[in-house]
């Protein structure tokens, strides 16, 4: 229990209006997206500016008081989850854009910044961030580092890791710690900006961070296949790849996954097919138009039944719009909805399609596919009600086994959702146990009272 003197204390920091202990308030911040437990935190605390940031993470330190950082909790895999009568710190006051340098091509924004606001100002400066989580429309861009996230066009751009630059976080002591610079090159000290990058809040509190920006694709061009058969069209992704060509978005969805959406967004998708291969090529407007023509001929040659050509960015906006609905149009069919994004190497994707199929089937359980299929990255999304405990067994066995087989293709736990509390029993299986001890130690040498995030990604 926080005692009353410490919460004054805190008040006195950020303010009697950014100081949150109603029950209300604490049970809007004790869960995230991910299907796991909620916990309600002790205090709700709402910094507006660097200095109070750092006075309360120290404070949070002197008293041995957990905390928990946390954006828009959109996090899949328990990050944002606070711990018992712990503290939770939102970012949502720390949300300003700080700089966009046109001539080097950054921005320096803060944590709380909006991820798809962000993108938008940047646009209208002519220049472009590519990582596009599904989420962007609510998630913030320290939540997005936190936790590595990607996007539809982590194939051709790659994911948030490729784009920052350098940050700036305090330690547990709440002293400024400045990793990397406003330069393309950076070979100054450890790289800790790269063990910040999805490390979940667990090493230290974001302030302020460095992102690339690059020039704005001149053109682009949008395609919807359709196939009749699932392993057409993962066959097709995989052929695409091979034939060395990579689009900006290679997304597949099932038909499970097709008419949720469809009854969702009356977007026009074919319901009656299998599997959708939505896919667009951007660049120089000739290589455009060369690829756009490649694939078109590879998804006809490997049994699409048809491939529209979006007609305009009206209809491609469309599409697209469709597909980042999937989440919530599968989320209106049952109770529970499990999320997973185990990920393999893109040659793999039909193996891992059947797999996926062949699980759902084996544990009687509703399981629709969409997801990044360009860089292997599926979403096999898991329909179900948690209050069903019989079911909720099959469940639990049924995301082991999605699990098993990744791994057995060489694949991941996780290409973008992180480890959190929801995959953190399976992290040995991927790495090793002598990767968990050095882990720890690193966890344990920046974090000796154990405050940030405690329990997250490594366990304890």
């Amino acid at each position: 229990m926080i005692s009353q003197t410490l919460a004054k204390a805190f008040e006195d920091i950020v303010g009697q209006a950014n100081l949150m202990t109603e029950k209300a308030d604490l049970v809007t911040y004790s869960y995230d997206a991910a299907v796991v437990d909620s916990v309600l935190p002790g205090l709700i605390l709402r910094p507006t500016d660097g200095d109070a940031l750092s006075r309360v993470v120290k404070l949070c330190n002197d008293n041995g008081l957990p905390i928990t950082v946390r954006g828009a909790g959109t996090n899949l895999s328990g990050g944002a989850i606070p711990i018992h009568e712990g503290v939770v710190i939102l970012t949502n006051g720390l949300n300003r854009i700080l700089e966009i340098n046109t001539e080097d091509m950054y921005a320096v924004v803060q944590p709380g910044v909006i991820t798809a606001k962000f993108a938008a100002a940047v646009e209208a400066e002519g220049l472009f961030y590519p990582p596009d989580p599904g989420s962007q429309a609510v998630s913030t861009l320290g939540g997005n580092v936190a936790e590595n996230a990607g996007g539809l066009r982590g194939l051709k751009y790659g994911v948030t890791s490729d784009y920052v630059m350098g940050l700036q976080f305090f330690d547990t002591n709440g002293d400024p710690v400045k990793t990397g610079s406003r330069t393309v090159k950076c070979a100054t000290g450890y790289n800790l900006t790269g063990l910040m990058v999805g490390s979940e809040g667990t090493l230290g509190v974001f302030n302020e961070i460095i992102l690339k920006l690059i020039p704005a694709p001149a053109h682009r061009k949008a395609m919807v296949a359709v196939f009749d058969e699932m392993n057409k069209a993962s066959e097709t992704v995989a052929a695409i790849i091979a034939d060395k060509i990579i689009p900006a978005t290679l997304e597949f969805m099932d038909n499970f996954t097709i008419r949720a959406v469809e009854d969702y967004s009356r977007a026009g998708l074919p319901i009656d097919a299998a599997a959708l291969l939505l896919v667009e090529v951007d660049g120089h407007p000739a290589q455009v138009e060369e690829d756009a023509r490649r694939v078109e001929a590879l998804c006809k040659k490997l049994g699409a039944t048809s491939v529209r050509v979006a007609a305009d960015d009206a209809e491609r906006d469309k599409v697209w719009a469709a597909r980042r609905s999937a989440l919530s149009a599968l989320a209106k069919l049952k109770p529970t909805l499990v999320l997973e994004d185990a990920t393999v190497p893109r040659s793999k994707i039909p193996a891992m399609v059947r797999a996926m199929q062949e699980i759902g089937d084996k544990y009687g359980l509703s399981i629709g596919t969409f997801g990044h299929a360009g860089d292997g990255n599926l979403h096999p999304t898991i329909l179900t009600d948690k209050r069903n405990k019989e079911e909720w067994k099959r469940v639990d066995q049924a995301i082991a086994a999605i699990f098993d087989k990744a791994l057995a293709m060489g694949g991941t736990l996780s290409g973008e959702h992180g480890t959190g509390i929801a995959k953190s029993c399976f992290l040995e299986n991927e790495t090793s146990k002598a990767t968990l001890v050095y882990s720890r130690r690193i966890k344990s040498a920046l974090d000796p009272n154990n405050i940030l995030n405690p329990g997250k990604i490594i366990g304890g």
